[in-house]
């Protein structure tokens, strides 16, 4: 698949799996946590989708591999790939999945998971070493009781898993002194996630949280972790404008913050609390040709990072990887 199909894919975000022997594994991360998913591969290109028997693609086994049909028509020829824990390649290991936080787009509030212990990760962790294809490890994380626990949590499991010798990232809820934490505990890569760039929609998405001391610490990560290490998500599709997104987008790559731009998910434990539209295959195509534009200018580099979703590429148009 070219880019474009990448894209139109994206866009959808659903397939239907029409054999069970090619369905998916469960997430526990993020906006999507609760639901299947496949990563379907087409030459350099890897989308990620949700398993839902509603969607318009249907995924198809052929003899060499799996095509995505849309209306009847073939749109994509490929394979299926194993993901290693989440996502191909990498242990993504979602530490709490229950988050004491109520951002309106996301899952693991209303699904109150479970707490893995630093033994449970690090067993995890060994199993998936075992394969011989582990090149990353990611750790993800919603709050139990406070971002500060959580930090001193993760940062305990990342020293544990300096022992495996490859780099290690962690995304989670950040608070002042969280970058050096993470950092004297030995991650290589931090992501703290902004959401919304709309200041108005942002108190209304994620309701108790601060912008701005997300925004002191992605930019005092920069400092801290160096060049290509620090991203932040920001959603696609709560009915923010695309003007602000570039200024967004040029406003973090000025002071070294990579931003990851992913389309909103509509879980059905989320429909209706707040404005969610999945965006289109154009608008997501041209954001990410204007985030690689961006990047180029700061001196920034998608192709450089060593953990997370820039590594993984399944859920988004990276620059860097994808274009």
């Amino acid at each position: 698949m070219d880019l474009e199909t990448k894209a139109l894919l994206l866009s959808v975000g659903t397939v239907q799996v029409a054999e069970p022997r090619a369905g998916g594994r469960a997430s526990t991360a993020g906006p999507g946590a609760g639901g299947q998913s496949v990563f379907f591969q087409s030459g350099p290109h890897i989308a990620r989708l949700s398993v839902a028997q509603s969607s318009p693609l249907c995924l198809e086994s052929h003899a060499e591999g799996v095509a995505i049909l849309m209306g009847g028509r073939e749109i994509a020829r490929g394979r299926l790939v194993e993901p290693l824990l989440h996502c191909p390649e990498q242990a993504y290991i979602t530490v709490s999945e229950r988050c004491v936080f109520d951002c309106k787009f996301c899952a693991v509030p209303k699904l109150s998971g479970g707490i893995k212990s630093r033994q449970t990760v690090l067993q995890m962790v060994e199993e998936a070493a075992r394969k011989g294809s582990l090149r990353a490890i990611s750790l993800t994380s919603g709050v139990e009781v406070s971002p500060q626990a959580e930090a001193e949590r993760v940062a305990g499991i990342v020293r544990d898993l300096k022992r495996f010798s490859v780099p290690v990232g962690v995304s989670i809820s950040p608070f002042p002194g969280v970058n050096q934490i993470l950092k004297d505990a030995g991650a290589d890569e931090v992501k703290y996630n902004l959401e919304c760039v709309d200041p108005e929609l942002f108190t209304q998405v994620c309701p108790g949280i601060s912008y701005q001391e997300i925004m002191d610490a992605l930019q005092e990560a920069v400092a801290i972790f160096g060049k290509n290490r620090v991203f932040t998500n920001i959603i696609v599709g709560l009915g923010e404008s695309d003007d602000l997104l570039r200024r967004s987008i040029d406003e973090l790559t000025e002071k070294g913050i990579i931003p990851v731009l992913r389309a909103v998910f509509l879980h059905p434990l989320r429909v209706g609390e707040v404005q969610m539209q999945r965006p289109s295959a154009e608008r997501l195509l041209d954001l990410a040709r204007y985030l690689k534009r961006a990047l180029e200018k700061g001196g920034l580099d998608g192709g450089a990072a060593l953990t997370g979703c820039y590594r993984c590429t399944g859920c988004d148009l990276i620059p860097g990887r994808d274009l």
